[in-house]
């Protein structure tokens, strides 16, 4: 199995979460359902556009290798590592979500607080370690260069969707 498709849906559901984050705290109306879901629409858009960048990085990797064959081979092997450290980070945050949404009122709050603040800010280290996943897993230089390029990508959603949408605030 080709770990691509498990990594396009995580960096896809981040991109909607960054395009949330980069909304939040900018409106202080009530009934936000549909700025908050047009926002989120936002951070999808923009980071499907960002990760054609590890697409077309992983493509040239593999059209200019002499052995497309084990090149893939060790593409997927670095994907498996790189997905590995972001299935934990996403658990994590499925975990404070969950708490979130299920737990009374006090309780979620402190949970989204205690959680969520902190992973928020962890986002960078989780994907540096998925980098470091990639090259140890066997992924070697060519999976370090897709995800490297992939983590660039993620991280670069949130700013690019306030910087566009959100700059002021209302």
């Amino acid at each position: 199995m080709t770990p691509a498709i498990p990594l396009a849906l995580l960096g896809l559901v981040d991109a909607a979460f960054s395009g949330f984050r980069a909304y939040a705290g900018r409106d202080a109306r009530i009934r936000k359902h549909r700025a908050t879901a047009q926002a989120a629409l936002r951070g999808l858009t923009a980071g499907a556009v960002l990760l054609l960048a590890p697409t077309l990085t992983a493509a040239l990797v593999l059209l200019t290798a002499p052995d497309q064959a084990r090149t893939y081979n060790t593409l997927a092997a670095g994907g498996l590592g790189y997905l590995l450290p972001l299935t934990a980070y996403a658990t994590a945050v499925l975990i404070s979500l969950a708490a979130y949404f299920l737990l009374p009122f006090r309780v979620g709050t402190l949970a989204m607080v205690v959680g969520l603040g902190p992973l928020t800010l962890l986002r960078p280290l989780a994907i540096a370690a998925a980098c470091l996943g990639a090259l140890l897993n066997g992924g070697g230089v060519p999976a370090l260069l897709v995800g490297t390029t992939a983590g660039a990508a993620v991280l670069c959603v949130e700013p690019a969707v306030h910087r566009r949408w959100y700059r002021h605030v209302r």
